[in-house]
């Protein structure tokens, strides 16, 4: 018979980690699509182009950097000492370093790209005749955004939701550099695996990674399908 205590030892990474995953992609969603729409929207000023270039680069730059730069710098901008950290101090509000709200904000700039891409090539795709006759039809940029757009890159929006929930439960550097391993509140099951593996815990180690492979062959199962659907004409 199976010891709670140790299946709730193991149980308890899963949850934060589909935790953080959905806090994720629900943060993208709301504030990220409307980035992206932004994005491929064509600019008629050379400097907004350009600062759309700039800023293209660097939301990809979690694309080329090692997780551990990037949880690095993370966590010197919101240690205590410095950055934003500090300036939460200084107001008497709680660093965000080594808490659940701060594995979402790493969790957030990490992502990010892989949010943005496939809902930034769907925005791309919607025809001009599509947004001629939106202007025409609906003055405000909002209900042309909620009832046209939106509506247009549905599937890009969901894959990129896939893609972002299935690269947050992966992650390992960033969230160990800004959130260590706090159980029930950090300790994500990358970190669970690692520690299983250095405390020679090989069983426990096969299986959570078990676990973890049964969820990424059902998400990528599902991104493919998504992808299919957004070659279609």
């Amino acid at each position: 018979m199976i010891d709670q205590s140790l299946m709730s030892d193991m149980l308890s990474p899963f949850w934060v980690s589909i935790k953080l995953a959905s806090v994720t992609t629900l943060c993208l969603l709301l504030f990220a699509t409307p980035m992206a729409y932004w994005l491929a929207k064509p600019s008629q000023k050379k400097a907004v182009g350009r600062f759309k270039i700039l800023l293209m680069g660097v939301i990809a730059m979690p694309l080329v950097l090692p997780p551990t730069v990037i949880g690095f710098y993370l966590l010197l901008l919101l240690s205590p000492s410095m950055g934003i950290g500090q300036w939460l101090i200084e107001h008497n509000i709680s660093p965000l370093i080594f808490t659940f709200e701060g594995l979402v904000v790493g969790s957030i700039i990490y992502s990010l790209p892989f949010y943005i891409q496939p809902v930034y090539a769907q925005f791309l795709r919607i025809p001009q005749s599509v947004t001629e006759v939106a202007h025409l039809l609906e003055p405000s940029r909002l209900r042309r955004f909620v009832k046209v757009a939106l509506p247009q890159a549905r599937v890009g929006i969901i894959l990129g939701s896939l893609i972002s929930f299935a690269h947050t439960i992966g992650e390992f550097g960033v969230v160990l550099m800004i959130g260590g391993s706090i159980s029930g509140e950090t300790k994500v099951v990358s970190i669970a695996i690692y520690e299983q593996v250095e405390a020679l815990n090989y069983e426990a180690a096969h299986m959570t990674s078990g676990i973890l492979i049964i969820m990424g062959v059902v998400m990528v199962a599902l991104i493919a399908s998504v992808s299919r659907m957004s070659q279609r004409p």
